[in-house]
């Protein structure tokens, strides 16, 4: 008697009992049941190789402003007048102007001129004059 009843059961759990047990459900919304979430293993590569920066010291620095008013400033305030990116911002206005010209900023000013380009001012430190960078340059 035993044995028929283990191989009743041994038959079941081969087979299934056929009857499906149905979930009480308790609240009136239904919340989607967290199911697993694998990590992207792509099998062909998005970008074969990275981008450089688009922003380097030739873009950031467009030329050198020779008018009248950027004269006096190179002459009476040892200050160089460039035109520039206008998405470039004051440190890498800076940084560029040191990198191209080997020459140390104190500081930089800038705006937006009335035809939509970026004016620069670059004081220079005491130790370097305006006029030699000027010379050196070609801007006079």
């Amino acid at each position: 008697m035993a044995n028929d009843k283990a191989k009743k059961v041994a038959g079941a759990l081969k087979k299934g009992s056929g009857r499906k047990a149905t979930r009480v459900h308790t609240k009136v919304h239904f919340y989607k049941p967290n199911t697993l979430k694998l990590a992207r293993a792509p099998k062909v590569l998005t970008k074969s190789v990275k981008a450089l920066p688009k922003m380097d010291s030739f873009a950031i620095l467009k030329f050198p402003l020779t008018t009248e008013s950027a004269m006096k400033k190179i002459e009476e305030n040892n200050t160089l007048v460039f035109i520039v990116d206008l998405k470039s911002n004051k440190r890498q206005i800076k940084e560029a102007v040191t990198k191209m010209y080997q020459i140390k900023a104190e500081k930089v000013n800038t705006l937006i001129r009335p035809d939509g380009s970026k004016k620069a001012y670059v004081k220079l430190t005491p130790d370097y004059e305006a006029l030699d960078v000027a010379n050196r340059i070609g801007i006079i």
